[in-house]
């Protein structure tokens, strides 16, 4: 680090001795593999090593029982945000062994990290609290905040933090993601992420037939009965997949999933099944596609309740806008990661690597991690790898809710490598578990991770230090919002102000029973297994 940047190089002294705990407590968050919605270990983790450090923090924020907002002032001065997440994805449990292995006690499809959200939390924690011993030890004014953002595989939190004015007030916000490639996003961004979950009630199944017209002493066991809440529900599936088709032209790579969060509740005899529900999530470049894909999702809601005599409601999970681009925080960004260097790797962490393709039949290679984890990808070519996926009208693509902090402040997307396999030949796939797996090693973790937060460490203290860089920033946001926050180009959160957070429905979670910490399938007998195969 050049001796004419004094604070900047304070906050990689920091990093550098503190790099051991950080690295403890990135494994901490990973052995805590918990769901969207439902982090409590993970977000108590985060609030007690913040205020450990003596960050002022507002546990719960914005009624959100896993979210939290610390914050550090230090005088007048810029406002400078970034965040943390910690959810798990369901599906993916796996250990941090170089063979096929789900943790054990539990159910096989639990939960674990995939992308790893782990390996992002920590990563910003690590910038923001190296840029606050900064501040401190040179006497920096100004003020960090540090989000607590839970269930963003399902794009939950920052739409309701951003609804309830909690991104208001910001000069910069700096939003980090593992990749494969060591890079800083430039002018493509993410695009919209919607979700709701539809539920169906059979509220009155005795109207489903005149009853003057059923003969008389009848048995209830052979009386007609509506279809009720689970063939509303199949019928919804499928009516939906029928319609996919229809939404939207095959352009603009929109996508839209499906979970099924209740069934019916175990209804017998000739009972109706009362209630159902099922969760629609959908991701598109554009707002004007994520509204028409809704318009069909609620016609075929209405359509189905009245096949199966049951009411259909609609409750909102999320509606992320899509991001806007900030070029000068971007170069900002990349000459910070210019100056860092990208990851390298021991051989303890190559070695794991060679395990697994060892474990998987092929032959080791010296080198198991593919070129583009060492190397730093400039911001100009990371731009033309993506677009030339694209149509050109299409501005955005795929979809994460940091851009939620786009319309508020300028903010910026850094990327570092979290490593992946190479192939040992074009089109090669390793299988899911592998990534899942290398997420729990910390040779493998900790160079990608400590990169980003020495990046994000450096642009946080140019910020704070550097007037004419935040002014360039900002200017250019107020350009591209005609006018900053509330200007003739800016798009206001898509959530109402009293948006109730979904936080009380039935997402996957671990529960504890007479049987123990369970996930919230049962876990199975391990002389039965799941089942015994049908060949």
């Amino acid at each position: 680090m050049p001796e004419r940047y004094p604070a900047k190089q304070d906050a990689m002294d920091y990093i550098n001795a503190n790099e051991q705990r950080l690295s403890d407590f990135d494994m901490e968050i990973w052995s805590h593999h918990e769901p969207a919605w439902r982090e409590y270990r993970s977000a108590k983790a985060y609030v007690d090593f913040l205020r450990d450090d003596g960050w002022e923090v507002e546990e719960g924020s914005a009624e959100m029982p896993t979210a939290f907002c610390a914050t550090f002032e230090n005088g007048d001065g810029p406002v400078i945000g970034g965040y943390a997440e910690y959810d798990a994805v369901p599906g993916n449990s796996q250990q941090a062994v170089p063979f096929e292995a789900p943790r054990d006690g539990l159910h096989p499809w639990a939960a674990g990290h995939t992308d790893p959200h782990s390996m992002l939390g920590v990563a910003g924690l690590t910038g923001f609290l190296a840029a606050k011993a900064s501040m401190q030890n040179n006497n920096i004014p100004g003020t960090l905040k540090f989000f607590g953002e839970p269930a963003e595989k399902v794009c939950g939190s920052k739409p309701i933090h951003a609804a309830k004015g909690y991104y208001d007030g910001f000069d910069a916000f700096i939003a980090y993601h593992p990749y494969t490639s060591n890079t800083v996003a430039w002018e493509t961004h993410c695009g919209s992420y919607w979700s709701v979950v539809v539920t169906f009630e059979c509220k009155e199944p005795e109207k489903w037939i005149d009853p003057s017209l059923m003969p008389a002493h009848h048995s209830t066991h052979a009386a007609a009965r509506p279809p009720g809440a689970i063939d509303a529900l199949c019928l919804m599936y499928t009516s939906t997949k029928y319609s996919k088709e229809a939404m939207f032209p095959k352009t603009g790579t929109w996508t839209l999933n499906e979970f099924i969060l209740a069934g019916g509740d175990a209804t017998s005899d000739n009972l109706p099944p009362r209630f159902s529900q099922i969760q629609y999530s959908w991701r598109s470049p554009a707002l004007h596609i994520q509204e028409q894909i809704y318009r069909v999702i609620e016609q075929n809601a209405r359509h189905v309740a009245a096949m199966t005599q049951c009411e259909a409601s609609v409750r909102w999970v999320t509606k992320t806008r899509v991001g806007l681009g900030n070029l000068a925080l971007s170069d900002l960004t990349w000459r910070n990661l210019q100056q860092v260097g990208p990851p390298a790797y021991g051989d303890d962490a190559l070695e794991f690597g060679r395990e697994i393709q060892r474990n998987l039949g092929l032959e080791p290679m010296e080198n198991p991690l593919p070129d583009i984890n060492t190397e730093l990808l400039s911001p100009q070519d990371y731009e033309e790898k993506t677009r030339a996926l694209l149509p050109s009208w299409q501005l955005n693509f795929t979809s994460d809710d940091y851009v939620e902090y786009c319309w508020h402040a300028p903010t910026v997307r850094l990327f570092t490598a979290r490593p992946s396999l190479r192939p040992p030949e074009a089109g090669y796939a390793y299988p899911a578990w592998c990534r899942n797996a290398m997420g729990g090693v910390p040779g493998l973790i900790d160079p990608g991770m400590f990169v980003a937060g020495r990046t994000i460490a450096g642009t946080v203290m140019d910020l704070l230090t550097n007037e004419e860089e935040l002014k360039a920033c900002k200017d250019e946001f107020n350009e591209r919002t005609g006018g900053g926050v509330g200007g003739t180009k800016w798009v206001p959160p898509l959530l109402e102000k009293e948006f109730v957070p979904p936080v009380d429905l039935r997402w996957p979670e671990y529960i504890k029973t007479e049987r123990g910490e369970e996930w919230w399938i049962p876990t199975p007998d391990p002389r039965a297994g799941i089942g015994t195969p049908i060949e």
